[in-house]
């Protein structure tokens, strides 16, 4: 294993037109181990300019509503994995039964990553919509070893300051992720007749506290009324029953499509 400085060093004089051989002599480096920090790091240096948070003066992403969206859809059912190459791969898992939520997560990436491909892979009932960058890491720095909801999950502060500024899309990216618009019915005696009525509401499920916490505190903040049901050993569910609160949903969120 070599330092930073020794590679850096090795690299500067492969720049100066030092031949493989002469700069491991020199440094007492392999020839393969410089040959393969030329092609892996020197591309990293040349890029991370365009990564925002890897930039001089790191910024938030260029387009803020859709990273909001993406951090809700990577929050709920996204990962991110380092691959042996020194990149990471985000992935998205996105239900078959919603062709418009695998649509708009495709577009909300390329949008975040411009300079990234995205595809998607067919699993058995659902897709996984993945992206293959250097960045990713810098992006969503809650990544990490273990599931989500078995360690601590907590935004930097330019992630907050981004969800304050477009609440609702990253509400809007944690029920497209881990939550839905449901019709519930119940029956009322009117005149001595039994009548059914309807009526919509919306859930959002998730296991880590620490996300949940996220969902209602970003509720509260658009004056969305909520309350805790249905709680068990493996995850708590959030409803949001209010006419008032559920119409205020429809208006930014409305259901999965």
């Amino acid at each position: 294993m070599y330092d930073l400085d020794a590679r850096n060093r090795a690299l500067a004089l492969v720049t100066q037109g030092r031949s493989l051989n002469s700069v491991s002599k020199e440094t007492g480096i392999s020839r393969f181990a410089i040959r393969s920090w030329r092609t892996r790091l020197e591309p990293l240096t040349r890029t991370s300019s365009s990564c925002p948070r890897c930039a001089p003066d790191p910024r938030p992403p260029d387009d803020p509503a859709a990273y909001a969206y993406l951090l809700g859809l990577y929050l709920g059912d996204g990962c991110v994995s380092r691959q042996r190459s020194g990149t990471y791969t985000l992935r998205i898992a996105c239900a078959d039964a919603w062709p418009g939520l695998i649509t708009s997560c495709r577009e909300a990436i390329k949008k975040v990553r411009p300079e990234n491909s995205v595809c998607v892979v067919q699993n058995q009932g659902c897709v996984s919509v993945a992206s293959t960058s250097r960045h990713w890491a810098c992006l969503f720095p809650q990544h990490g070893p273990g599931k989500k909801h078995e360690r601590r999950i907590a935004l930097a502060p330019w992630q907050q300051q981004i969800v304050d500024a477009h609440p609702w899309d990253f509400l809007r990216g944690l029920i497209h992720s881990d939550g839905c618009r449901i019709t519930n019915w119940t029956t009322r005696m009117v005149n001595g007749e039994r009548k059914r009525y309807e009526y919509p509401r919306y859930f959002f499920t998730n296991r880590s506290t620490d996300i949940l916490k996220l969902f209602t505190d970003t509720l509260d903040r658009v004056g969305v009324e909520w309350k805790p049901t249905c709680q068990n050993r493996q995850a708590q569910n959030i409803s949001v029953a209010r006419r008032a609160s559920v119409a205020l949903m429809d208006a930014h969120i409305g259901p999965k499509f």
